[in-house]
């Protein structure tokens, strides 16, 4: 990525790893009021991994290292009994998901992925500037 147009590949392997999160986060809230049997698995968070790209190899950067469960399948156990999934007592199952965080965390993408979407327009102003001067010369 390095060379001349170095910032704008830099700045889009953040807004790849922004959208990733948002992605993945978006899912997640949206899964919020899944239910379940209580003999099955709740439905589980997924998590983004990032990490910085390998600059051993001249490419620098972020990527997506992976995307992992949050592990919790037991879920909440919620009291409906008219709810058609409700085993003989009544009860069903629900995500162990807490909103406040998920929301915390789209406002931290969102963000994270309007700074990279800025940097690629500043490199791309610097770029757009340099060649007008080159035009001129």
């Amino acid at each position: 990525m390095a060379g001349l147009f170095g910032a704008l590949g830099i700045a889009s392997t953040g807004v790849n790893v922004h959208r990733k999160w948002m992605d993945a986060v978006s899912d997640n809230i949206t899964n919020i009021n899944t239910v379940k049997r209580t003999d099955e698995d709740a439905f589980q968070a997924r998590y983004i991994i990032a990490q910085a790209a390998d600059y051993g190899t001249g490419f620098n950067g972020v990527q997506v290292g992976g995307a992992v469960l949050s592990g919790r399948t037991e879920g909440r156990m919620v009291y409906e009994p008219d709810h058609p999934l409700a085993d003989e007592e009544g009860y069903v199952k629900y995500p162990d998901i807490d909103l406040g965080s998920q929301m915390t965390q789209l406002m931290m993408s969102q963000r994270g992925y309007q700074a990279s979407l800025a940097v690629a327009d500043r490199a791309k102003s610097g770029y757009e500037s340099a060649i007008a001067l080159g035009r001129n010369a």
